[in-house]
C-alpha cells in the first residue's frame, strides 16, 4: 500500500520532448500520464517505492512535444518579492518590513520595470531617497534583471529551500 507523503515530497517536474521546464504536478498524475504511455521517467527516488517493482518519479518528460505560447511574468510586488529572495538587495535584511524601490527615482524618468525596481527595507528606502544607488553610495547586492519564467522561478525556489536536487539539471537559470 502506497505511502502518505508531506507536502511537496509528491511533486514531479514535467519536462516538454525538448527537455523544458513545463509544470510541476503530483505523484499521481505523474504516474497517469506515464501509464497511458503520454510521458516517460527520467528521474526516480530509489528511497520510496509505490510497489515493490515501480519507484516514485520525480522528473518526466513528455513523448511528444507541447507548443506553450511565451507569457512574460508580470511584474507583481508577490513576483518582485519572490525574484529578490524576500530580502533587502542593500544590506540584506530578511523581514516584514519590505517595500519596493526604483534604482532609478520615478522623479527622474526611472520606469517601472523588472530592470528598475528591487527590494528594500524601509530604512535603506529612506536613506536612499530620490538618489540613485551610486549616490547613496549603497551599492545593490544583485543586479535586478528579468525571471526567466514562473515555473523556473518556482523550481528554483523549492531546489533551494533543501529538494528536489535532481530537478536542478533541468532548470535553466538555478546556479
Amino acid at each position: 500500500m502506497p505511502r502518505k507523503y508531506g507536502a511537496g515530497m509528491g511533486q514531479v517536474l514535467v519536462l516538454n520532448a525538448s527537455y523544458e521546464p513545463l509544470n510541476i504536478t503530483t505523484w499521481r498524475r505523474a504516474m497517469v500520464m506515464m501509464l497511458k504511455g503520454k510521458a516517460e521517467s527520467l528521474e526516480e527516488d530509489s528511497s520510496r517505492k509505490i510497489r515493490e517493482d515501480t519507484m516514485l518519479p520525480t522528473v518526466i518528460r513528455l513523448r511528444t512535444f507541447v507548443r506553450v505560447p511565451f507569457r512574460p511574468m508580470p511584474l507583481t510586488r508577490r513576483n518582485l518579492f519572490q525574484r529578490d529572495g524576500h530580502c533587502c538587495q542593500y544590506c540584506g535584511y530578511r523581514g516584514d518590513t519590505l517595500s519596493i524601490d526604483h534604482v532609478i527615482p520615478r522623479s527622474r524618468g526611472g520606469s517601472d520595470s523588472w530592470e528598475n525596481v528591487t527590494t528594500a527595507c524601509l530604512p535603506c528606502n529612506v536613506h536612499k531617497g530620490n538618489r540613485t544607488p551610486q549616490e547613496a553610495e549603497m551599492p545593490l547586492q544583485r543586479v535586478p534583471r528579468r525571471p526567466l519564467n514562473s515555473l523556473s522561478f518556482e523550481a528554483i525556489r523549492r531546489i533551494n529551500s533543501g529538494g528536489h536536487s535532481q530537478w536542478a539539471k533541468y532548470v535553466i537559470g538555478w546556479r
